[in-house]
C-alpha cells in the first residue's frame, strides 16, 4: 500500500536528485524535517516494497516503480499549483505549501480534468517546468543562477526554488518573482548583490541568490532576432 508518507519520501528523493544532491538518509531528514531514525525506518519499508535501492555507500535511489510514483506526484503538484494561481488567483509564493497538502487527495479523474483545463507545457507559478530539472539541464537552456550574474547585466527571473516559503516571501518583498526584470548594480565586498528591481534598489545575499535562476535579457532578445 502506498501511503501519504511513502509518497512524500519518494517525491523528496526525486526533488533532491533534481537539485543535484546526493541523496542519503541525512538529506531526507533535512528535506522532510524528520528524525534520522524515522528516515531509517521509512527507507527500510520503501526498499522492502521495491521502490528504492540503498547502495553500500548509503546513497538512496529510486527504482523504476518508485520513480513512476514520484513522477506522478510531481505532475499533480504542478497542476494544483497552476490551478490555485490561474483559476483561484492565489499568490505565487503561497501555492507550493497548499499543493503539498492537496496533491495526495487528487484522483486520476480530477487530474485529467485539470490537465484538460490548464494544458501542457506551462511553467508553474514559480517558473519551474513540470519535468523536474537538474542544474545542468537549466544551464543547457541558457539559464544561470542570479548569484553568478555580473554587475551591469540585465536579467529576467526564470525560476525560483519553491520549497522554502520564507525565501519566497523574502524575494517577493524585494520585487524578485518569476518574470521580474532585474539589473545587477554591484557585487559587494560581503558577497551580497545590489540589484534594481521593480520596487527600486534592493540587496540580496548569496544564499538567496543561489536559489534564483535567471536568463540574460540580451540573450533572450538575441535568440528572438536569430529566428
Amino acid at each position: 500500500m502506498i501511503t501519504v508518507s511513502k509518497e512524500d519520501y519518494l517525491k523528496a528523493i526525486l526533488e533532491a536528485e533534481s537539485e543535484g544532491e546526493t541523496v542519503i538518509s541525512a538529506t531526507l531528514a533535512h528535506w522532510l524535517k524528520v528524525s534520522p531514525p524515522a528516515v531509517t525506518m521509512a527507507v527500510r519499508r520503501l526498499k522492502k516494497d521495491g521502490l528504492v535501492r540503498v547502495n553500500t555507500d548509503g546513497r538512496v535511489s529510486l527504482t523504476a516503480a518508485g520513480r513512476k510514483i514520484a513522477r506522478k506526484l510531481t505532475v499533480r503538484h504542478h497542476l494544483i499549483e497552476r490551478m490555485l494561481a490561474e483559476i483561484f488567483g492565489m499568490e505565487w509564493y503561497k501555492v507550493h505549501d497548499e499543493a503539498e497538502r492537496l496533491e495526495h487527495a487528487v484522483s486520476p479523474d480530477f487530474e485529467a480534468r485539470l490537465l484538460a483545463k490548464l494544458g501542457h507545457g506551462v511553467a508553474c507559478p514559480h517558473g519551474n517546468l513540470t519535468e523536474l530539472e537538474s542544474p545542468a539541464s537549466r544551464r543547457r537552456r541558457g539559464l544561470l543562477l542570479l548569484a553568478q550574474a555580473e554587475p551591469g547585466q540585465q536579467v529576467e527571473v526564470s525560476g525560483i526554488y519553491e520549497r522554502d516559503r520564507q525565501l519566497l516571501e523574502f524575494l517577493e518583498r524585494r520585487g524578485i518573482r518569476p518574470g521580474a526584470k532585474l539589473r545587477i548594480a554591484h557585487r559587494n565586498y560581503d558577497h551580497t548583490l545590489t540589484l534594481t528591481s521593480g520596487i527600486g534598489e534592493v540587496s540580496l545575499g548569496t544564499s538567496a541568490a543561489e536559489k534564483v535562476w535567471v536568463r540574460l535579457a540580451n540573450a533572450k532578445s538575441a535568440s528572438r532576432n536569430s529566428v
